[in-house]
């Protein structure tokens, strides 16, 4: 497993475009593996190419991408990159075997975490209705999502509780009186986005993506590694599902 970095340079035409369009960006991320074909489908249970962009500042976008095998991103670097600057030992872009990380994670570790997901549901709007699939749209119900036990047992983790004296609302409650959200755990939510494009092969398709950030603690080291290698949730082929970890801080801000 390998795990990529690339700073998309915003000034360039070629970045706007990929910038806008989640469709045009997966094809560029596939793009980067020559013995994949657009039509294979990764196996059930088996890793994925996985890809997230993560917004940092006005201009400054950086697209991560977890893949089985080494990619080669110099057509990225052409269109959306400095390919002015690119050397052959600096190419435009990072890449470092993800497995030994992988590898040494145990239960117990804490750790702070991004997921850019799409947290959905289904509902029945009227008896005998078949059940449709939406987007969860407010925040109590998106964390709601990623905090259900279920979910967190199947992906490996908990996420952390705030301790008391960090808590500015009684026993964790959110201004909606939920129990299980907002202000008791160390999680927030960064970005929420409506994207609204064209499939190739298909009819238009409407994504919710939410931005979790926050501090989970390894509950089970197969399972967070099948986790970070599989994706969470729906929407992996547009920038959903990618979780990353980073080492906590000793002291400081409590969010990665």
């Amino acid at each position: 497993m390998f795990l990529s970095r690339f700073r998309v340079n915003t000034a360039r035409p070629g970045a706007r475009r990929l910038l806008s369009s989640p469709q045009a960006m997966h094809a560029a991320v596939m793009s980067a593996f020559p013995h994949l074909l657009p039509s294979d489908r990764p196996a059930p249970d088996h890793p994925r190419v996985l890809w997230r962009l993560d917004q940092r500042g006005h201009a400054e976008i950086w697209l991560f991408v977890v893949s089985p095998t080494r990619p080669d991103l110099t057509h990225l670097v052409e269109q959306a990159g400095w390919p002015a600057v690119a050397t052959p030992d600096e190419p435009g872009w990072q890449t470092r075997p993800y497995t030994p990380f992988l590898d040494r994670l145990t239960p117990g570790t804490q750790w702070g975490f991004r997921l850019t997901a799409n947290p959905v549901h289904t509902i029945r709007r009227k008896e005998g209705e078949p059940r449709k699939l939406t987007a969860h749209l407010t925040p109590v119900h998106q964390m709601g999502w990623l905090l259900d036990d279920k979910r967190l047992t199947r992906l490996g983790f908990r996420v952390l509780e705030k301790p008391a004296d960090r808590r500015t609302l009684p026993a964790g409650l959110t201004q909606h009186k939920h129990p299980h959200h907002g202000d008791r755990y160390e999680l927030a939510i960064r970005d929420t986005r409506s994207l609204n494009f064209q499939k190739r092969t298909g009819g238009p398709v409407t994504l919710v993506t939410v931005t979790f950030v926050g501090r989970l603690e390894i509950t089970d080291a197969d399972a967070i590694r099948r986790t970070l290698t599989q994706g969470i949730g729906r929407g992996r082929a547009y920038g959903c599902g990618l979780l990353t970890l980073a080492p906590l801080p000793p002291t400081g801000p409590r969010s990665a």
